[in-house]
């Protein structure tokens, strides 16, 4: 079998599986032959304990029910990003008025990362599910918010002209030339978002939580148990690749008219 004549898909696939078994092999041999051991468990007990946590719960559920509360929550704080995204990313974009008030704003509270409003999401929201949506909202929206400003103010002017001269209204040329253009963009924005919002769960689930992916790796922290921590750790990452893929599947399917 000529590995040449595999298709590009393929490859990929294979060269992944292999990179992949290749770290676990190296993980293994420095956690079993090594001084690594002392800190870090081999894969294979973390693999083990991953797989036996569908069935035998850590704290009050299984995996398949902390991955599902941490998912409700991250669809909840993602779905109303994309909302709020996507209409000031579009003001901004289209109005300069708009984008003389609301950029400033968004560039002061950019920089600042969704781990710094613990404190203050606690005081606003308390410690219910609401404080948690908060944070992860705030993991989600500003990759929302700038692409899709950034997709708004790059839809070519000659467009927008020719749009106008044909005697479309303001109306019309957003609705039918400025949203079109800027939705793979907005896609762009949707696929870092969730992913994002995913790593945010982290740190929304420290605000006294029994329950999530999160909490599973906050918990293993506070007992000194490394295995739950990288158990957690192999969740999220699990599910977080299983998002993008989703999310880069659903705007191929939609979007097959771009190629970005």
């Amino acid at each position: 079998m000529n590995f040449e004549n595999f298709s590009e898909k393929k490859k990929t696939a294979i060269m992944t599986l292999v990179a992949f078994g290749l770290f676990l092999t190296v993980w293994e041999l420095l956690a079993q032959f090594t001084s690594a051991g002392m800190f870090l468990p081999p894969a294979s007990k973390i693999i083990s304990e991953f797989l036996k946590s569908f069935v035998v719960p850590i704290g009050r559920h299984t995996m398949p029910t902390h991955i599902g509360i941490s998912l409700y929550r991250v669809g909840i704080a993602f779905a109303l990003a994309t909302v709020v995204g996507i209409m000031l990313g579009v003001s901004m974009g289209y109005s300069k008025t708009a984008e003389a008030i609301i950029k400033p704003i968004v560039e002061f509270i950019r920089p600042i990362p969704p781990l710094a409003w613990v404190p203050l999401s606690i005081l606003w929201f308390g410690l219910g599910n609401e404080s948690k949506f908060f944070i992860i909202f705030l993991g989600c929206f500003n990759f929302i918010l700038v692409n899709t400003y950034d997709g708004t103010k790059s839809v070519d002017q000659e467009l927008l002209g020719a749009a106008r001269m044909l005697g479309a209204n303001e109306r019309q040329v957003f609705f039918k030339v400025v949203l079109p253009a800027s939705v793979p963009y907005i896609f762009a924005g949707l696929q870092i978002a969730i992913t994002a919002g995913w790593s945010a769960v982290v740190g929304a689930e420290m605000i006294r939580s029994d329950e999530g992916v999160g909490w599973l790796i906050v918990m293993g922290m506070s007992t000194g148990n490394t295995v739950q921590i990288m158990v957690g750790m192999l969740a999220i990452g699990i599910v977080g690749y299983l998002l993008a893929s989703g999310m880069a599947l659903l705007e191929g399917k939609l979007l097959k008219w771009n190629q970005r």
